[in-house]
């Protein structure tokens, strides 16, 4: 019992590490490390947004079909950026399932992955997820690209790219809402 006292914080420390080691409680441990210290993400100063010009991006929906982002033009997007198998992407899914059953009808979502359909329609069946997902078929336009997963853009209707936020965020906060509900009545 003695050395129970005095070694607890070691024992906790080689307990944990053993845990991280394990890839069935690795991934969940990241994620949610990952869900305690992300927070909103912060908006780019209007002298350093960049502006979306070209709207052409051809995706694929999961169930096969063409979409073309160009659709979208004029319109307030999200675009997220991610994969099944990233942490921070899978900490962040949560708030942004909030954010899209609020702001789904106002807002065009888009969750893109590079991952085959039947992963990301298994992924999303497992996590009872709702949003609209789709394949990148091609590089998108210059200014949405990212070595970083996830990121995420909220562009306006003029095609500002008002916020770029590489690694988990708390996108059901109420800045997001409160920028959300400014873009919608630009």
């Amino acid at each position: 019992m003695q050395f129970l006292k005095k070694h607890w914080s070691n024992i906790l420390f080689v307990l944990l590490i053993a845990l991280l080691l394990i890839p069935q409680t690795r991934l969940p441990i990241q994620v949610f490390i990952q869900r305690l210290f992300s927070g909103a993400p912060g908006t780019i100063s209007k002298e350093k947004q960049d502006t979306l010009t070209a709207y052409n991006w051809p995706l694929q929906s999961l169930d096969g079909q063409s979409v073309d982002f160009s659709s979208s033009s004029g319109k307030v997007i999200v675009l997220n950026s991610w994969a099944t198998w990233c942490p921070p992407c899978l900490a962040e899914m949560p708030s942004l399932q909030n954010l899209y059953n609020d702001y789904g009808q106002k807002v065009d979502f888009y969750f893109v992955s590079t991952e085959e359909a039947k992963t990301l329609l298994q992924f999303m069946a497992r996590k009872k997820y709702s949003f609209p997902v789709y394949i990148e078929t091609i590089a998108p336009p210059a200014v949405l690209q990212s070595s970083a997963l996830p990121t995420t853009f909220v562009i306006s209707k003029t095609g500002k790219i008002v916020v770029k936020e590489t690694g988990a965020a708390d996108w059901n906060s109420n800045k997001v809402r409160i920028l959300l509900d400014e873009l919608l009545t630009e």
